[in-house]
């Protein structure tokens, strides 16, 4: 029966599929360290305490992306290049969502709806983050490889996304409550596109290496697009709210070190 653990042990075990699963994914991470620490570099004067939480956040993401690699070298792996299609944030970018890497590359100091703006979309992406790694921490926080590197991951995007809900909340306070409102929501549904689209590639690739049948291919494709489905009608709405998160200034100190993998 498919079920979320087989189908992630079934990648789990071959080493092409784990390659190209941790491969994504430590990408994805290095390219989210990236994107915050250039952030934090120009935040405007006037939200520079908030710079230390943003390049914590950037700090985080880099070490993601290093135990991601580290879990490759110790199988023997190297890193395969990414196909387009399964790069989740680079099409949130091509689709307008965040802050535009032209703009993150220059000099010139953001300002406050920028910060907003990547708050709102850090939120939302932040919250597919967290479930997902909740989803791993579940099945696997036992496994001798991956178990330490998924509770590590796991608590740290639930750190970034209670950083998110309260940040977001104090913007709201200082009258930017509407703009926050609308920026969610045009995040949340370009997200869940997004997901669906990057998920349809993945279990593509996935399926060509380890042989799936058309029909296993079929049953797995049709889930994704249910996922959409009631994503796109209500599931959203979860991706939107805001609310006083119970782990308060959780970016307020330095970031953990990576888990060692012998």
């Amino acid at each position: 029966m498919l079920s979320a653990k087989s189908l992630f042990q079934e990648i789990l075990d071959h080493d092409e599929s784990f390659r190209l699963f941790c491969s994504i994914a430590a990408s994805g991470e290095s390219q989210g360290g990236w994107e915050n620490a250039r952030i934090a570099a120009l935040v405007p004067p006037s939200e520079r305490e908030l710079a230390p939480k943003i390049a914590r956040h950037g700090a985080d993401e880099d070490k993601h992306g290093r135990i991601f690699n580290a879990l490759m070298r110790k199988r023997g792996l190297e890193r395969v290049p990414v196909p387009p299609e399964t790069d989740y944030t680079m099409l949130l970018e091509r689709h307008g969502i965040g802050l535009a890497h032209e703009n993150l590359k220059g000099d010139e100091p953001l300002t406050v709806p920028d910060i907003v703006t990547y708050l709102a979309h850090s939120r939302v992406t932040e919250q597919r983050a967290s479930e997902q790694m909740e989803l791993l921490r579940k099945h696997f926080a036992d496994h001798p490889d991956l178990g330490r590197a998924v509770k590590m991951i796991s608590g740290d995007e639930d750190n970034h996304l209670a950083y998110c809900h309260e940040e977001l909340l104090r913007f709201a306070r200082a009258g930017h409550g509407r703009v926050i409102q609308h920026t969610l929501r045009q995040c949340a549904l370009a997200e869940i596109r997004v997901y669906r689209d990057v998920s349809l590639a993945v279990m593509s690739h996935m399926g060509r290496i380890l042989g799936w049948s058309r029909a296993k291919s079929a049953v797995l494709a049709a889930g994704i697009h249910g996922v959409y489905a009631y994503e796109r009608a209500v599931g959203w709405r979860r991706m939107v709210s805001l609310r006083m998160p119970e782990r308060r200034d959780a970016l307020g100190g330095p970031a953990a070190a990576a888990p060692e993998f012998a």
